[in-house]
């Protein structure tokens, strides 16, 4: 049995997964957190939250690396940990950090932190000549009303370090780019109260459709498990509506992508993680949009295991432990899967959704979770505000997707003003 460094989490599906991993593989954990009431209070009405279940609870300053290494290594002394692990981006570069100041297995902190700054991904990758778009980081007003000039609108304007497309909106003009880049501006520290860098990152708009590609890497070796399609609504915010694995590509597209994403991982250095890679297939070919060196949000991992039975969460502990990861296919009954998100587009506070009755029963359906009502809902300008989602199986090939939209067209939210 070993015993794994929890250090923070994200409080969606993540946090239940990795939790549920652990357990099954036969290990235990310890929590470390600076704000245990947040998830306390993500929790569902009279239950725990999973990752209560930790053998032991710290509280400490997560935001403060320097004084937290120590503080670890006296914990590591008194509890000895053979890992360290989180599922949430803001906290990846400090896992990286505390398993390389113990002598544990993971990737380099330098790697990650290079993967987790989407500025620092662009410069390592145009280094490479990993395909991207035309890019420039600007660090105030004037810097970006030129850059847009000199790349040419449409551009699409990027905090670099937050996560969930917060923020991230196409701009076809200087008076689009001046409201967007204020926004940013204005939101100096993110949700965990870490303060942000304050530059920006314009890029050029590209054109096709998204993908993103799961990979594994270890030893050395990257593995791609497959390629995920994505939809994308809520312009001129990016907001992902949907996923199905895997993506109704062709070949050629999919190996493409696939290589890609690979070029990416050896670019920045990345081994030892599950990662998600974010690419776009232009009319010249991929183009890399992002890469997140941890397993993907929005339960695409359940997507993969619903098809595949290969369970991404499992892999995550594995590689984090340094022992090679079971990738092995097994027959699930399912071709395809696929998941829809309710978005909303009006605010208020939520009175009902008509129809989930019908569809808690419907054919085919894999999971479905809902907001309560009496929820305050605000229209989606990113991946935080979702009402909920379904997700739906195909057993004879690609068709999840559509039954997943018959299915979302079943739901009608009812929000009322406030």
């Amino acid at each position: 049995m070993a015993h794994l460094l929890m250090v923070e989490s994200w409080v969606g599906s993540m946090s239940r997964l990795l939790p549920r991993a652990i357990r099954e593989g036969g290990h235990e954990f310890t929590f470390l957190t600076r704000d245990l009431h947040h998830y306390l209070r993500s929790a569902p009405e009279g239950t725990a939250h999973p990752l209560l279940a930790a053998h032991n609870v710290l509280t400490a300053d997560t935001n403060d690396i320097e004084a937290l290494l120590p503080l670890v290594e006296r914990a590591h002394g008194a509890l000895g940990f053979d890992a360290v692990i989180t599922s949430c981006d803001y906290y990846l570069p400090t896992a990286a950090r505390i398993a390389g100041r113990l002598g544990l297995p993971g990737p380099s902190s330098a790697a990650v932190e290079n993967a987790c700054r989407k500025d620092a991904t662009r410069r390592v990758l145009a280094d490479a000549a990993v395909p991207g778009p035309r890019f420039a980081v600007c660090a105030d007003w004037a810097e970006a009303a030129d850059a847009a000039q000199e790349i040419g609108y449409p551009l699409v304007l990027k905090p670099v370090d937050l996560c969930a497309g917060m923020f991230v909106r196409r701009v076809d003009d200087e008076s689009e780019l001046t409201h967007a880049y204020r926004a940013i501006a204005d939101f100096p520290v993110n949700a965990r109260g870490q303060r942000r860098e304050p530059v920006v990152l314009l890029e050029e708009l590209l054109r096709g459709p998204e993908v993103s590609v799961e990979t594994v890497s270890f030893a050395g070796s990257g593995q791609v498990v497959g390629v995920t399609d994505k939809s994308v609504g809520g312009a001129p915010a990016f907001i992902e509506t949907g996923h199905m694995f895997p993506a109704a590509l062709a070949a050629a597209d999919t190996e493409a992508a696939a290589q890609t994403a690979l070029q990416a991982l050896k670019a920045l250095g990345l081994d030892g993680v599950v990662a998600h890679t974010e690419i776009k297939l232009t009319a010249d070919g991929p183009r890399v949009v992002e890469v997140n060196p941890r397993p993907a949000g929005n339960r695409i991992t359940e997507l993969i295991r619903h098809v595949t039975g290969i369970d991404l969460a499992a892999a995550c502990v594995d590689v984090a432990l340094g022992r090679e990861p079971d990738l092995r296919r097994r027959a699930t009954g399912l071709r395809s899967a696929a998941i829809g998100f309710l978005v909303p587009d009006t605010e208020g506070v939520l009175e009902s959704i008509d129809g989930a009755g019908d569809v808690r029963t419907a054919a085919d359906l894999l999971e479905i979770q809902l907001v309560e009502p009496g929820k305050v809902v605000k229209a989606a300008g990113s991946n935080n505000e979702y009402l909920g989602h379904v997700m739906a199986g195909d057993a004879e090939g690609l068709g999840a997707r559509d039954r997943v939209a018959t299915l979302l067209s079943a739901l009608c939210p009812k929000v009322v003003g406030r």
